[in-house]
């Protein structure tokens, strides 16, 4: 029987990593300068994580010291973004740098956020859905995750759906779009959430005509590929989700293709549709070649555990990695991320 939470984690990291090198390239150019996204384009063939990887293993960390106690996640993982943040990550987003320079003066993880509708909720909250079964406990442990960064209401909208698409996909083999739908909808009654469920209706219209996500990405978001804006990267990715749902390869290449934000968009569909089909359902090789240190497959996997073991009500304490080997590992990510960024300066155009 494959692990839901596992697969989800690893899911989001391969995502994540095959993604990066898309990231704000529009279609075309993204397929004339780097081609299919196939494998790893980087560096060197090997795969390399971003902060939405990152993000998802902060979670995880959180629930092990919280045992899933929302107030107590809050406590933890404002803690454990703070430490995050002066590691010097590359590519933080502005939302989120505002947030932990709040956080790092004393406002407490309710108080920390900025009002935002970017993707920083979103691209961490499938992990909680992969992990949580009970409803209610997932709407305040995604609400406690949003408002650390993020106060905009469809920041919350767009992570809550995400983590409901990750329950649905650790116990649907053949999601039923319909019901899933009707599930967020109902989550989603207040008048702020008009725009979300009119986004929704694009999505089912779509699907009903077995639109591929690339077309859909097309008509729906701007000629340069998804924003980072939530209510354009959240439809993306369910519609790739219900349209390859046991397919991880379909989905997440679906998803690059259609350009813009990559990583975050192939992380959040890896990260859901992971948590479907588990370890043995992504590319092996792409497990393979995905080779950040010193946040390995392995220590993934580990972390996994102990969160099981967490979330069964063992004590456990929950892993981290030291910042003796965190901050050259996000020294030399950003060197390479940069020799990357100069790389799109020439042609082919």
């Amino acid at each position: 029987m494959h692990n839901p939470l596992v697969g989800s984690l690893l899911g989001t990291a391969v995502g994540d990593a095959l993604g990066l090198p898309y990231e704000g390239l529009s279609p075309r150019r993204a397929s004339r300068l780097l081609g299919e996204p196939d494998r790893y384009r980087l560096i060197a063939g090997r795969g390399l994580v971003s902060d939405d990887t990152e993000h998802s293993c902060l979670v995880l960390q959180a629930l092990i010291d919280s045992r899933g106690v929302p107030e107590a996640f809050g406590r933890q993982l404002a803690r454990r973004m703070r430490r995050w943040f002066l590691m010097l990550p590359a590519g933080v987003g502005m939302a989120t740098a505002r947030a932990m320079l709040r956080s790092t003066v004393g406002y407490g993880p309710d108080r920390s956020g900025v009002f935002s509708a970017g993707n920083g909720p979103a691209m961490r909250s499938a992990i909680l859905g992969a992990a949580i079964a009970d409803l209610d406990q997932l709407r305040k442990l995604v609400c406690v995750s949003t408002r650390i960064t993020h106060t905009d209401p469809k920041a919350e909208q767009g992570a809550l759906a995400v983590a409901l698409a990750a329950r649905c996909a650790r116990v649907e083999s053949d999601p039923d779009a319909t019901a899933f739908f009707r599930l967020l909808e109902s989550e989603l009654v207040d008048e702020q959430a008009a725009p979300f469920r009119k986004r929704l209706n694009a999505v089912k219209a779509s699907l009903e005509e077995r639109q591929p996500t690339t077309e859909f990405a097309a008509s729906f978001c701007r000629p340069g590929g998804v924003t980072g804006y939530v209510l354009e990267t959240v439809p993306v990715a369910l519609h790739a989700w219900l349209s390859h749902p046991r397919d991880f390869a379909g989905a997440v290449t679906a998803v690059i293709r259609s350009g813009g934000d990559a990583d975050t968009t192939a992380a959040i569909t890896g990260g859901i549709v992971g948590a479907a089909v588990g370890r043995d359902g992504i590319p092996p090789e792409w497990l393979h070649r995905l080779s950040d240190w010193p946040m390995t497959v392995t220590w993934m996997d580990g972390l996994c555990t102990c969160a099981q073991r967490s979330l069964a009500g063992e004590s456990v304490v929950a892993p981290s990695l030291p910042a003796w080997q965190v901050l050259p590992r996000n020294l030399l990510f950003l060197a390479i991320v940069l020799g990357h960024g100069l790389r799109r300066l020439l042609p082919p155009w």
